[in-house]
């Protein structure tokens, strides 16, 4: 069954380009981002890795550990980062499991746990639900999962804004409203009560009893 939003985010053992390593070993304290790919030399994904490379520091700033994942082995990830350098203007500097035997797409239900056949025979079309997203908390849980399709490029920009909102939420029990960006208000949480409210947020705004905003808390 695939993973959903609060599940503890199972663990792994996996080849990568950077060695073999533990998931939680490798994530520590920190936050995570695991985003995987349907076939190494695919157009679409050759972006995307480009572009997390060059984010790579507001990932580290965040404190946030980034691995990819795609379906071929480490020796084939290896040849891709050159095109990815050449075509990018940025190899991958983060490490990108070979899930060649499908462990960690069938663990996190991105295939089917009857998937089978060698990787290499395989289509990115046979892979196409293996373009996901998953944000993990320092507590290893789930808090984010996004699916996109195969002609969609995924919008890092994004996902660091989703970061900073689910920092704030676990820092200070904020939320943020539709289209929120850093330094605009935040929402009060319904776990707070007004009298807290008062105590930490003070000033606030009450809108409705039910929606409550303040400045973004630092």
């Amino acid at each position: 069954m695939a993973v959903k939003i609060g599940d503890d985010a199972p663990n792994f053992t996996a080849e990568t380009t950077e060695g073999k390593l533990d998931f939680y070993e490798f994530l520590g304290d920190n936050w995570g981002v695991l985003f995987s790919h349907p076939k190494d030399f695919t157009p679409v994904c050759t972006t995307e890795l480009g572009a997390v490379a060059r984010l790579k520091p507001e990932f580290d700033k965040r404190g946030v550990k980034v691995i990819g994942l795609s379906v071929d082995a480490t020796g084939d990830h290896e040849a891709w980062a050159k095109d990815i350098a050449e075509t990018q203007g940025t190899a991958p500097n983060f490490p990108i499991i070979g899930d060649d035997n499908y462990t960690v797409s069938e663990l996190y239900g991105m295939l089917p746990g009857g998937t089978t056949g060698d990787a290499k025979s395989r289509t990115p079309a046979d892979n196409m639900t293996v373009r996901n997203v998953y944000v993990i908390g320092p507590d290893k849980k789930i808090k984010l999962i996004l699916v996109y399709p195969m002609t969609v490029g995924r919008n890092f920009e994004e996902i660091l804004r989703v970061i900073d909102s689910l920092q704030l939420n676990a820092k200070f029990a904020v939320a943020t409203p539709a289209d929120w960006k850093q330094g605009d208000d935040v929402i009060i949480t319904a776990a707070v009560s007004n009298e807290d409210a008062d105590k930490k947020f003070p000033g606030y705004k009450t809108v409705k009893p039910y929606l409550r905003t303040t400045k973004q808390p630092s």
